[in-house]
């Protein structure tokens, strides 16, 4: 179903245009974070699956503490396996991930993988020049900032690039990656490389896996992050954004507290703003250890999700905005009258890590597990660069969509993964219970992409962006300009 529909582009041009006339007051710098949780180091089992080494954490009968997955778990997990085994691979398509600083060593780290679990690679790694390959670009449009070994706030930028640029190719392996590098942390900054790679159309796909209290952006940042995100809407260019990792909370400007609150970007409503959970999946059953695999299910088989919630290490973010209204698509899910989020969810617990190889300089090189709600922003990026391949034509805005597929019982259970069970209280801050349909903790589940991905294409329109650029506009009366600080979720 759509509704709200705004039959002239003009008028979301005007709407625009209002927006920058608002655009003009002084910066406060403020920050923000990466939104990843790192794990423990994943411990070689000495066993060699189908075509590459597992690790105690996948394997049925070892290390029953830790669980862990590889690409080909998830892909199969979320059925993103049936969409590439039928050349649905993101061919054509860029997904485009906005990080700080930079990773010193990501070309090793992504070959390395590639190499470990059979990938294809990417052009611009150093590899020969093949066609059939993605390509991968960095681009630092106001300077690349020097790595500064053993300054903890690069390190986790670096991790984080790690994260968002090897998961992302891995769940669409064919897929043009363009990482965009702000040259700090700080809002501005950040807004500069977001603006760099909407006015140049770097890709279909933008990928953000960082954030902060949405009441530390500064007025006149929310208002220019809004005149970007509407233009990249106008342009069909699809929005991600994690959700946070300190469940119902968000660090008080000074980082001295948590208080109840939602992160941004992820919370204005042109952002398809992605949530955690604790993924059950199934390990490798190995003869070899005495393993009946005929009797077990298949590596990655889906067993179910909770809210990701781990006492001591991170929680889903979610909630309500006090920065944006309810937006249209959400007025038949959400309570209230503000903007609710997440969106969608994703694997997101370090006890249920995802393998990813490091080799950053100050931390031993090898597999470690990672969580945090930014392992979700840019494999969703991955689905919606193969559902663009697949339909011919970008999607742009699809929260309509997604929404409208939550109220249909036929489309809502053959398309997402409905969390039911759970909490994100967190911190000291009391949070919210996962349930059936969207809840502040969640969203409206994970995907299950085979059938995600066709019934987006159906029900998508070019106009639902259009319609949705009013809910973009925030509240800046009263927002502090104290700095915050925006990191990786």
């Amino acid at each position: 179903m759509q509704i709200h529909k705004v039959p002239y582009a003009a008028e979301s041009l005007a709407f625009l245009i209002g927006l920058m006339s608002l655009a003009g007051m002084a910066n406060a710098e403020t920050h923000a974070s990466p939104l990843l949780k790192l794990g423990p180091q994943a411990v070689d089992s000495g066993v060699v699956g189908a075509n590459y080494g597992l690790f105690t954490c996948q394997v049925l009968g070892l290390d029953p503490g830790t669980t862990c997955y590889d690409p080909y778990q998830i892909r199969h997990a979320y059925q993103i396996d049936t969409l590439i085994n039928a050349g649905f691979t993101g061919k054509g398509k860029t997904i485009v991930i906005i990080d700080a600083f930079q990773n010193p060593s990501l070309v090793t780290q992504v070959n390395t993988q590639d190499s470990f679990y059979g990938l294809p690679g990417m052009n611009g790694l150093g590899n020969p020049p093949d066609p059939s390959l993605g390509t991968f670009t960095q681009v630092a449009p106001d300077g690349l900032t020097p790595f500064v070994v053993g300054n903890a706030d690069m390190t986790g930028w670096a991790e984080e690039i790690s994260l968002d640029v090897m998961w992302a190719h891995a769940m669409a392996p064919n897929a043009n990656i363009t990482l965009v590098l702000a040259k700090s942390d700080s809002d501005a900054d950040i807004l500069s490389a977001t603006r760099y790679a909407v006015d140049h159309n770097l890709g279909n796909v933008i990928s953000q896996s960082f954030g902060e209290n949405e009441s530390c952006m500064a007025s006149d940042l929310l208002v220019q992050e809004a005149v970007v995100f509407a233009e990249a809407t106008l342009k069909g260019i699809t929005l991600f954004a994690s959700t946070g990792d300190e469940g119902a909370g968000q660090p008080t400007c000074d980082g001295s507290a948590l208080v109840k609150a939602v992160s941004i970007p992820a919370s204005n409503p042109l952002v398809t703003a992605v949530g955690g959970t604790e993924l059950h999946a199934a390990r490798y059953c190995l003869a070899a250890l005495g393993c009946n695999p005929a009797a077990n299910p298949a590596p990655g088989t889906y067993q179910g999700e909770i809210a990701w919630n781990e006492p001591q290490i991170g929680a889903t973010g979610g909630g309500f905005s006090v920065i944006f209204d309810l937006p249209f698509f959400q007025e038949r899910t959400v309570p209230g009258k503000q903007r609710g989020l997440p969106d969608v969810a994703y694997s997101a617990a370090v006890g249920h890590g995802l393998l990813t190889y490091l080799d950053i300089p100050g931390i031993p090189s090898g597999y470690y597990l990672f969580g945090g709600t930014s392992a979700g922003s840019p494999q969703w990026a991955a689905i919606t660069s193969i559902a663009d391949q697949k339909a011919g034509h970008n999607l742009g805005f699809i929260n309509e969509a997604l929404y409208d597929i939550g109220q249909s019982h036929h489309l809502y259970s053959t398309s997402l993964n409905d969390v039911t069970s759970g909490n994100n209280s967190f911190g000291g801050v009391t949070g919210f219970n996962a349930g059936p349909g969207w809840d502040p903790t969640t969203g409206l589940g994970s995907p299950s992409a085979e059938n995600l991905v066709g019934n987006l294409i159906q029900l998508v329109s070019p106009l639902d962006g259009l319609s949705a650029l009013p809910a973009n506009a925030p509240f800046t009366q009263g927002n502090p300009s104290a700095p915050g600080r925006l990191g990786p979720h």
